[in-house]
């Protein structure tokens, strides 16, 4: 019996591994502000921020897996200097410097501080859009929308 239970075990262990989505495609998410600014005037593309609590957002999971990890957006990423801005719940997930430097940027980017939220940035670092939210309905349109307002506005 122990056997089986050992085999129920293992089976159900690596059926969850192979589960695992790809984390947001192979789109290059920077974590630093000031990296994404040097990026964004050399490549003279808009800033995307993406603002997420990746361990608790429900809403940001979802916009994950039906928005960020798409083919769609991955194409539609190449006009843009994407920075992801995660604030997490669990300590494990970023430094306590990084969750600093995050801090800064949801006060001065996120002021309504709504999950996920989406904004994009132009060459003096103003706010040129702002998208909020995402439901349950898991319609990405708007997204698309957002994101093909904003291609080439640097």
């Amino acid at each position: 019996m122990k056997k089986l239970f050992f085999l129920f075990f293992m089976s159900a262990s690596l059926l969850g591994f192979s589960q695992e989505e790809e984390d947001y495609s192979n789109l290059n998410w920077l974590t630093d502000f000031d990296l994404a600014k040097k990026e964004s005037a050399s490549s003279k593309k808009p800033i995307l921020i993406y603002f997420t609590g990746s361990d608790w957002c429900s809403p940001c999971k979802m916009l994950k897996e039906d928005f960020f990890n798409t083919e769609a957006f991955e194409t539609k990423a190449e006009n843009f200097v994407l920075l992801m801005v995660d604030m997490p719940r669990r300590i494990d997930i970023i430094t306590p410097e990084q969750k600093k430097k995050n801090k800064i940027l949801v006060k001065k980017y996120n002021k309504k501080g709504g999950y996920p939220n989406l904004v994009v940035l132009k060459k003096d670092l103003s706010v040129i859009g702002e998208l909020s939210g995402y439901t349950f309905l898991r319609e990405t349109d708007r997204h698309f929308t957002f994101i093909d307002e904003h291609i080439g506005k640097y």
